[in-house]
């Protein structure tokens, strides 16, 4: 009996060549730009696309359309970068992402697929704001600060650690279990900001002590430079984790094979 054959087989490659490797992340970005300037091109200019084909003919309408796609690189580039303070905003939203990144690269590392990022960071900011607002214009403010940190980070850890258990007890899916987290997490918040918001009615909290600065972080440079100098700092701290620490390793091992980890006697 002929054994069938699937029509297409995933083999993860051993080794790859360092230009090929970029190559391909390479492929990935601009196809990534591509795709995205052209939904969005479609979204905006479509139906005068359609317009023009009618009334000016296709070729009319189609150089309009191009003229539009590449417009969308420009409107990316100059809201990005158009002016230095646009610069620094787009470098302090980018630290931002890379420490949410570097937060989940162990998880993904050890094939652990937690997508509840979103609901952690939230946690992580209700635990921030409660503290600015309850704390703030009783306590002085480096501790306002210290508790701030804490509690985020912990408040961070325990929405992450809720679905852990559940995977490491009972095997659950931890993908479902961290997407439903985000929910809770987005209703938390949401009922919070109500219990919270200036003025009644508004549906926003506004910014929190903004006449005492109760909580503020200190600034180094201006207000954006001190997120960029933490991601870079959690980026070599991660780096260093991961490549040359024994949890790092360990990590690394139950990702390969969870079979493999346990032969070797680690607490997977």
């Amino acid at each position: 009996m002929n054994k069938k054959e699937p029509l297409f087989h995933i083999v993860k490659r051993d080794a790859l060549p360092w230009y090929k490797a970029w190559g391909i992340r390479a492929i990935a970005i601009v196809s990534s730009l591509f795709l995205c300037g052209l939904i969005t091109a479609v979204t905006l200019y479509g139906k005068d696309f359609s317009d023009a084909c009618k009334n000016s003919g296709f070729f009319s309408g189609l150089g309009d359309f191009i003229a539009g796609f590449f417009g969308v690189y420009g409107t990316f580039l100059t809201g990005a970068f158009g002016s230095t303070r646009k610069v620094w905003i787009t470098l302090q939203s980018l630290s931002i992402l890379l420490i949410i990144s570097l937060a989940l690269t162990p998880a993904f590392k050890m094939r652990f697929w937690n997508i509840g990022g979103e609901g952690q960071v939230l946690v992580g900011a209700l635990a921030t704001a409660a503290s600015m607002i309850v704390l703030g214009p009783i306590l002085p403010g480096w501790l306002t600060i210290a508790i701030m940190l804490v509690s985020s980070l912990a408040a961070g850890a325990l929405w992450g650690l809720i679905p852990a258990i559940f995977k490491a007890k009972w095997n659950t899916n931890e993908t479902l279990a961290t997407l439903m987290m985000n929910y809770i997490a987005t209703q938390l918040v949401a009922f919070f900001v109500i219990v919270w918001e200036v003025p009644k009615g508004s549906f926003t909290v506004g910014i929190i002590n903004q006449s005492t600065n109760a909580g503020w972080l200190p600034q180094i440079g201006n207000k954006y430079l001190l997120s960029i100098i933490v991601a870079a700092i959690v980026t070599v701290f991660m780096y260093i984790y991961l490549k040359y620490s024994k949890h790092g390793y360990e990590i690394s091992v139950v990702g390969e094979s969870e079979k493999t980890a346990k032969y070797v006697g680690m607490k997977t």
